[in-house]
């Protein structure tokens, strides 16, 4: 004959199992009926004992302190401290600590809940590393994409840090030219820097002079040739160096 097997619910230590005798009777947490709880806490013990199951000490720790605490509430008052002249505050609860430790654990669990509900949606969800897809963008595509990881701010940023950097390797004293600059003249050298570069150069290496029309001047041109699809702008990664290539394709004018 097959042996009768009995399952009890596990728990994770004996505030658990207090916890769930709690919410079982619909108690309030704040009022536990200390006589009621133990009485079942201790059916339960009593039953994994006869399961010849092993009770850790922690249970039977908390079993000690709960039978405490019910001689202490079942024990009578002395009759003098009715008075209300010798009366020195409000008796302490001893159900108070039990109650702290309950309130403090349940919210631990209720934390460990929600936590354990993120990880079972987060598990549901994969991800993989990038991939470079360049090979697979069709010329005509690659005309289409002018900037590449590159934003207008990211340009005006590197303009800011391009005319810091030219005024201090300028000298103290120099000598003012005046001299006019034309869009139409600098983007034609713009393109033949690039040729000269092979079709691709930093952005900084096409800032030649140190003069401020001059730098304005380029600036301008290389947000036309972007316009136009004439030069593609790529920042590869945050902080790094904005590389400038040459489209073949473009719409100069």
């Amino acid at each position: 004959m097959n042996p009768y097997s009995v399952k009890l619910e596990t728990f994770e230590g004996p505030l658990d199992l207090l916890l769930h005798l709690i919410n079982q009777a619909e108690v309030d947490i704040y009022d536990i009926p200390v006589a009621a709880i133990t009485d079942q806490y201790l059916e339960y013990i009593h039953a994994m004992q006869e399961l010849e199951l092993d009770v850790a000490s922690e249970y039977l720790v908390m079993a000690a302190t709960l039978l405490m605490i019910k001689s202490k509430m079942l024990l009578p008052k002395h009759e003098e401290e009715l008075f209300e002249d010798e009366w020195e505050g409000e008796e302490e609860d001893p159900r108070e600590e039990l109650m702290f430790r309950l309130i403090e654990y349940r919210k631990y669990k209720e934390v460990a809940a929600e936590l354990k509900e993120k990880e079972q949606h987060r598990s549901l969800i994969h991800t993989k590393p990038p991939e470079d897809l360049d090979p697979f963008i069709s010329d005509e595509e690659k005309r289409e994409i002018a900037i590449k990881g590159v934003t207008l701010f990211d340009m005006l940023s590197a303009y800011q840090k391009l005319m810091k950097r030219k005024q201090l390797q300028a000298p103290r004293t120099s000598t003012v030219t005046s001299r006019e600059y034309s869009i139409e003249e600098r983007i034609q050298e713009v393109m033949e820097s690039l040729s000269r570069f092979h079709g691709q150069c930093r952005f900084d290496q096409l800032f030649t002079r140190a003069e401020r029309p001059h730098i304005v001047v380029t600036f301008l041109a290389i947000l036309e040739l972007m316009k136009t699809k004439s030069i593609r702008c790529e920042q590869s990664d945050n902080f790094q160096d904005i590389m400038i290539y040459s489209m073949e394709g473009g719409e100069q004018g």
